[in-house]
């Protein structure tokens, strides 16, 4: 199983960045989907995660600016960022708790993409 993102880059503060990972490999079903995101000299914190039912949770610094969404078809999930803060700079990782076509549950990080907010 591989998480795979894509996205991530450079933009001015008030901008705005869509990034994008997909699952792929032997899988047979994906639990939860997320996003998470590592600064220089800070811990890894929740952006955001998304339930296969679809309920949605957000870190509280991302709230009303950031969207989590997933398309079930393609084995995705998306994270929409809107007026974007240079302390969004980071790291973004995806996250996936995905039960392979063996059933054994696992949690898979994808590789991390930069994100960089400018001032």
């Amino acid at each position: 199983v591989q998480l795979v993102e894509s996205g991530g880059g450079l933009v001015q503060a008030g901008g705005s960045l869509r990034l994008s990972c997909a699952a792929s490999g032997s899988i047979f079903s994906i639990n939860s989907m997320g996003w998470y995101r590592q600064a220089p000299g800070k811990q890894r914190e929740l952006v955001a995660t998304i339930t296969s039912g679809g309920s949605t949770n957000y870190g509280d610094s991302v709230k009303g600016r950031f969207t989590i969404s997933r398309d079930k078809t393609k084995n995705t999930v998306y994270l929409e960022m809107n007026s974007l803060k240079p302390e969004d700079t980071a790291v973004y990782y995806c996250n996936a708790e995905i039960a392979d076509t063996r059933f054994r549950p696992g949690n898979y990080w994808g590789q991390g993409t930069q994100v960089t907010v400018s001032s």
